[in-house]
Formats: structure tokens, sequence, C-alpha cells
């Protein structure tokens, strides 16, 4: 069987593989039922459903008829991009919750959000700073929201010297 579209076959096997993982990582917590879901129950869900659309892709690309006749090959790994978005995140967690051990202290929820946004924005082929404040503003305003006031989350909100 021919390979029609590499590049959906591949984002395809890694949509299946995340999905299978999250659904056994689910099966460690209490599943429910539909009627009663357990806190298993959402990620098990998402999990299988992200393992059949992953599936579904890749049966796509080797069913494709209309496929460019190379194969559509995987390019060069992006690495500034993949670089910057998992710091960004690395340092999210940082920033959100500190290290004591080291004497770095948490600067809570709302200075996280602003350091993740901008320093994932950088991997943008033109890196806007305005449009990164914009855009962390409103994620720190909507997660504020959600997950504080709507979900009542305890996170640090703001830097532990000043709250």
């Amino acid at each position: 069987m021919l390979i029609k579209s590499q590049k959906d076959f591949f984002s395809g096997l890694m949509f299946s593989i995340i999905g299978v993982t999250f659904a056994v990582g689910a099966k460690s917590y209490s599943i429910g039922t539909a009627a009663r879901m357990g806190p298993g129950y959402f990620p098990l869900m998402l999990g299988i459903l992200l393992a059949a659309l992953g599936a579904l892709i890749m049966l796509n690309a080797v069913l494709r008829r209309n496929g460019p006749p190379d194969g559509d090959p995987v390019g060069r790994w992006a690495w500034k991009p993949l670089f910057y978005v998992l710091a960004a995140n690395f340092a999210f967690g940082i920033f959100l919750v500190g290290l004591p051990k080291l004497g770095f202290p948490s600067f809570g929820l709302m200075v996280a959000i602003y350091v993740l946004t901008i320093i994932a924005s950088r991997a943008a082929h033109q890196p806007s700073f305005k449009t990164s404040l914009i855009l962390a503003t409103v994620l720190a305003a909507g997660s504020y929201f959600v997950f504080i006031k709507g979900l009542g989350l305890v996170l640090p909100v703001w830097p532990s010297f000043i709250a």
C-alpha cells in the first residue's frame, strides 16, 4: 500500500499515539458511567476520539486518489518554532508556581500567561510584540474568568510577593 500523503499519514499517526496515551492514562482514574462520570471519563473519551480521528486521517492519506506524485513528503523539522513553543510551556509552569528550592518565587497566572504568549509568539515568521500583548491580555482575562471565577480552581493569580 502506497502512502499518498506522508504529511497527513504522520499527523494522523501522532494524533493516534497521543489519543491512545491519554486513554490509557485515563484508565488509572475512576471512569464511571455516562450518567455519573468519574474523573477519568472525559480524558478517556477525548483520547478515544483523538485516536479515531488520527486513524481516519491515516486511512485518508493511504486511500486518497489524487495525491502529489512525490507522496507529499514531510519537510525539514522546524526547530526554531519547536524550541519557542516548548520553552514557552516550560516557562509558563515555572512562572505559575515558581521554583521554591531555587528561590524563584511564584509569579501567578497573569504573569505566566504573558510570559507564555510572548515567548510562543517568537515562533511566528513575523512576530509582533503589540499583537502578542493584545493576545496575552485576552488570554489572561479569559483564563481568570474561566478557571478562577468559573471553575473555582485554586491557582496563584498574582505574584507571591504582591498577593
